[in-house]
């Protein structure tokens, strides 16, 4: 017993040091947003240059669109700009008075789909986390906008690994309604606690890991740089946040073949174009198993599973080698 108190005491104090280092950090990030070709709202879509194949990045509704920009040297669209492709980024931006009353199908029927018409000829669409989702509707919506798909960290079977944590995150939207009537959007807050649910020990043991780094690192650094990305989230359009949290979280819509945009199926069985599944084994938030029967569904796939984890995959330490490198390849090889 006596040898459990001891452990637990140098968590605890591992665990203080890591939050004390992380807030007394100065890190502010420095990036300058490249031109916009396309503004709708609070929504633009940017340009990052290059030659090659166009590629069209749909982040999440939730968190910034910039963890795919995040810091000099750790920047996955400035690396394949130089690379030998175009990348765009779709930035959704702040949800103001219009956004606040979007559904998903307002985002993707809409808004998505004005983006791709605003992009020379069909392009590549790739989507990151809950983006994902979205790309694939619009694949599926418009095919003469899109031609390969990739999915990088995105959900699908929400029950494959453990269903009991999925249903309890749609349970908490109904004690969540006071504050989403009055904002019009499901806090980011709230949105947070929520995703803490899944994966409980998971923000204890990243601050206990960050105390024994060396915070000069280029480890440490990117840490700070996705801990300030973390808290700098997006809150979510009230009817979004009904349908994702119920339907994905608690009915597992999409796996089940219920999930349906502006009345069309969202069936990626139906896909003919090539995909790519980026599947991080170390995903605490997407499960593999949850983005693995995304993959199973895709006709013409190809799937890389890097050992990192969901935000690690596109920004971390070693995203260059586990993901960039082989999702450019693949992009490349798309005629």
């Amino acid at each position: 017993m006596g040898k459990l108190f001891e452990e637990i005491q140098l968590q605890d104090r591992a665990l203080i040091a890591g939050i004390a280092a992380y807030r007394q950090d100065g890190y502010a990030r420095a990036m300058r947003d490249p031109p916009a070709i396309w503004e709708e709202g609070e929504s633009r879509v940017l340009d990052y240059g290059g030659s090659g194949p166009a590629v069209l990045f749909v982040p999440s509704l939730i968190n910034r669109a910039y963890i795919l920009d995040l810091m000099e040297n750790a920047s996955m669209l400035r690396w394949l700009s130089a690379q030998g492709l175009r990348p765009y980024l779709l930035d959704w931006g702040w949800p103001g008075a219009v956004e606040r009353r979007f559904s998903l199908t307002d985002y993707i029927a809409g808004r998505l789909e004005r983006a791709l018409a605003a992009l020379p000829g069909p392009v590549i669409l790739a989507g990151y986390c809950m983006g994902g989702l979205l790309a694939l509707a619009a694949a599926l919506r418009v095919p003469e906008r899109v031609k390969a798909l990739a999915l990088l960290a995105t959900p699908w079977d929400f029950h494959a690994d453990d269903p009991e944590a999925a249903r309890r995150v749609a349970e908490v939207v109904p004690f969540m309604e006071g504050a989403m009537q009055f904002s019009g959007t499901l806090p980011i807050d709230a949105l947070n606690a929520m995703f803490t649910m899944v994966d409980p020990y998971g923000v204890g043991d990243k601050y206990r890991d960050f105390a024994g780094q060396d915070k000069a690192s280029a480890r440490a650094r990117r840490f700070v740089a996705m801990e300030d990305w973390l808290a700098d989230g997006v809150p979510l359009a009230v009817p979004v946040a009904r349908e994702a949290l119920t339907q994905w979280y608690g009915a597992n819509a999409t796996a089940r073949g219920e999930w349906r945009v502006a009345g069309l199926a969202v069936d990626p069985g139906l896909l003919e174009i090539p995909a790519f599944c980026a599947i991080p084994g170390k995903d605490r938030l997407v499960p593999a198993a949850s983005a693995r029967a995304l993959a199973a569904r895709l006709r013409h796939v190809t799937v890389v599973e890097p050992r990192a984890g969901h935000i690690g995959m596109v920004a971390g330490t070693y995203a260059e080698t586990s993901l960039w490198r082989p999702f450019k390849e693949w992009a490349s090889s798309i005629t």
